[in-house]
């Protein structure tokens, strides 16, 4: 009985969680998409941006610059910042030399229509390009 309740709480229950490896260096025209489905838009969602780095990425931050295509209506802008160390230089997320990090992007994010969405998601720092982004990933799952 305590397995079977183990193992119900280790469920993944995430509607979408799809990883793309970044090609190195991250060229600012590089754009990776991840295209998933809304069923059910009653409900509210989280989206988390997923990143892995390695000890090679120079800033203390990564500005991302995001798009959402709706299956109806325009598409959307916007830019994040994504704080991957702490002042002292030392890496925020989970890991060593390799770094795994998950930024909010949206909270109890309710999608207007049902029907496929689009993310699509580039580098916005000044280099051209960019070392040290391993992967990036988009996870959404249902708010609790």
């Amino acid at each position: 009985m305590v397995a079977l309740a183990f193992l119900a709480a280790c469920t993944d229950t995430a509607l979408y969680d799809h990883y793309q490896a970044v090609e190195k260096p991250w060229s600012k025209d590089q754009v990776y998409y991840f295209t998933f489905d809304i069923a059910d838009n009653t409900p509210p969602y989280d989206l988390t941006l997923e990143i892995r780095s390695n000890n090679l990425y120079p800033y203390q931050n990564l500005w991302l610059l995001c798009t959402e295509e709706p299956p109806v209506g325009p598409m959307t802008h916007d830019t994040i910042e994504c704080m991957l160390a702490n002042d002292y230089g030392e890496w925020r997320g989970s890991g060593i030399s390799l770094y795994h990090l998950g930024i909010p992007l949206r909270t109890r994010r309710y999608f207007p229509h049902k029907g496929q969405y689009t993310i699509g998601i580039r580098q916005g720092m000044r280099d051209e390009q960019l070392n040290g982004i391993e992967a990036i990933g988009l996870r959404i799952e249902a708010s609790h």
